[in-house]
Order: C-alpha cells, then structure tokens, then sequence
C-alpha cells in the first residue's frame, strides 16, 4: 500500500492553463500565473532540506502545506490583507497577482535551528540584532526577533540587516516598518493559536508583495516547512534537564541528513531516501495537521492525482475569468 501511494505523489507539473504567462518552479511549488491576475499556486509533494530539493516526493505533504496555509491565511485576514482568493483542490491555493518583496521576513521566538548554530560558534548578533550572552539552546528570547533574508532565486538565502534592506532600496522605509509591523502582529497571532492546541511557534517565515500600492501576506503562513513548532507539555522540564525538545517541524529531516554527512555542500550527496523513511515524513507531516488544525487530515484521493489538480484549477479559472 505504501509503495503504491508514493507513485502517486506530485514532484512536477506542466500544465497549459487558460490565459497563461508564466510559470515559476520554486523548491517546492509550482506557481502559474494568469493574465497577471491570479496566481495559481500548487504546492507539490517535493520536499527541501538546506536549500536542496530531495529526490522523492512525500505523499500527502503539499496537500498538507496547502491546507494548513489555507488555514491560517483565513485565520489572520483580519491582521493584514492577503492574496488568497480561493483553494480548488487539496493541494492548490488561487490567489491575487502580486509583486513579491525580494526579502523573507524570518522571525525568531527561540534560540534554535540555525540561529543557535551560529550562536554556538561565537555569533552574538544576527542580521544586526544583537543576543543575549549565556542562553540555551531552544531557549526563549526576551521578546521575538526579526532576521530578515534576501530572497534567492537559486542557492541559499542571505541573511539581511532591515538598515542594509532600506539602505539598498529593497523595501522602502514605510513599507519595510508596515511589514515589520504585520510579522510582529501575524507571530503573535499564530503563537496563540498554537498555544490553544498545546505547541509552541518557535519561528517561522513570512512573505509580502504588493498590488495596487497595497501590501498584501503572499505565499504560505505557518506551516511545517515554513516554521517550527515544539510541544508546549514538558518543554520546561526538557529544558531545565538540558534534553532535546520534541518538536513538529522539518528539523528531524535536516538532523538525519547531517547524521548521514549531508548539509548541502558542494560534493556532498544526497543519502539514500527508503521508502520507510519517506512514509514517515508523511506520517509527521500529517501529524502536524492534526495537531495544529486539530482536525483529523482527510487523506485527498491521489489515484489520478494529476488530472484531479488539473481539473480543479480549469473549472475554477473557467468560472471566474
């Protein structure tokens, strides 16, 4: 059953939709635009680890991704206008044209993940944000902070400082302080939300464009390749116990490509991905779902998964073009 199910996941697209311009492949979603008026944005099942997309596709991970997203954009509508218009299939999102800003705006409620590797090597400020001598590994900051990252087409992301943002003309001044403004707010709210469901938010990404001289949330909110989460019971005692703390997120994917020689440098080769391995990422991304949405995931019907996307997207442009 395994095996048959991982046939039926989708690592690329090609299609041919009414009023097409263009399409963009990012590492993980396909994105179509019409007219330069939607955006049609499919998120595959390709998974990326260190800027590197892996060679197998997790089934039932870009449903996941995209519903989550769908979720929280619904959910912080209220705090910042954002593209999504519509979610025809499981895996896609149809959304507003918008010009992306070409930095990520990372924000950070706990010293963890690549932050805390570089503070283990004697970094004490990031992206111009200084921190805290004698802090612990996932350990929470006084308050969260922002450390931007200029938006690379190819390669990896580079870290930013908001004054090198504004100085190079990125962002404009008063657009970079309404987004700063909207990630403060948008963490905040997802921080509570996951809270409610017994985790805790401990970073995450967001992104913003513009249309119409108005700035809109773009891409995707809270979801386990954009953030991390870790469980809210027995984060206190992991932590005064020095232990590891049992999180939701794609950081155990990264932890078993490191234990296996892989971080994404030049001669260094993917580790071979089983199919045992590959069901349980799925299995982890479905748990996350459960857990944050908490609702049981609706596992879509992926024996002609293709055709179904397709579909969707068609009918839907049909009825509204």
């Amino acid at each position: 059953m395994i095996f048959h199910i991982m046939q039926n996941v989708i690592v690329k697209t090609d299609f041919h939709f009414p009023g097409q311009t263009r399409k963009y492949t990012g590492k993980v979603r396909d994105v179509y635009t019409i007219k330069d008026q939607y955006l049609v944005m499919i998120a595959s099942d390709r998974i990326s680890a260190f800027d590197v997309v892996l060679p197998k596709g997790i089934p039932y991970k870009g449903q996941v991704l995209n519903q989550i997203a769908s979720y929280f954009l619904d959910a912080t509508a209220d705090i910042c206008p954002n593209w999504k218009i519509a979610s025809p299939d499981p895996m896609v999102t149809i959304g507003k044209f918008c010009k992306p800003f070409p930095v990520e705006m990372i924000i950070r409620g706990y010293l963890t993940g690549s932050s805390w590797r570089a503070y283990k090597n004697g970094q004490r400020q990031i992206c111009g944000v200084p921190i805290p001598e004698g802090m612990k590994e996932h350990e929470r900051f006084p308050h969260p902070i922002i450390t931007p990252t200029t938006k690379a087409m190819e390669g990896h992301d580079e870290d930013i400082s908001r004054e090198e943002i504004i100085k190079q003309g990125l962002v404009s001044k008063e657009d970079y302080e309404l987004i700063e403004k909207y990630t403060l707010a948008l963490f905040k709210r997802g921080s509570e939300m996951a809270a409610r469901k017994g985790l805790i938010l401990v970073d995450t990404k967001y992104e913003f464009g513009k249309a119409d001289g108005k700035i809109y949330l773009i891409d995707e909110i809270h979801t386990p390749d954009s953030s991390r989460y870790f469980y809210l019971e027995g984060y206190e005692e992991r932590q005064a116990k020095g232990e590891p703390q049992k999180q939701l997120s794609k950081e155990f994917v990264r932890e078993w490509l490191m234990a296996n020689g892989f971080q994404g440098k030049e001669g260094q080769k993917v580790p071979e991905m089983t199919d045992a391995f590959v069901n349980q990422i799925s299995e982890r991304y479905i748990e996350l779902y459960e857990g944050i949405v908490g609702e049981k995931f609706q596992r879509a019907d992926v024996s002609s998964i293709l055709e179904r996307v397709e579909k969707n997207i068609i009918n839907w442009l049909k009825a509204n073009q």
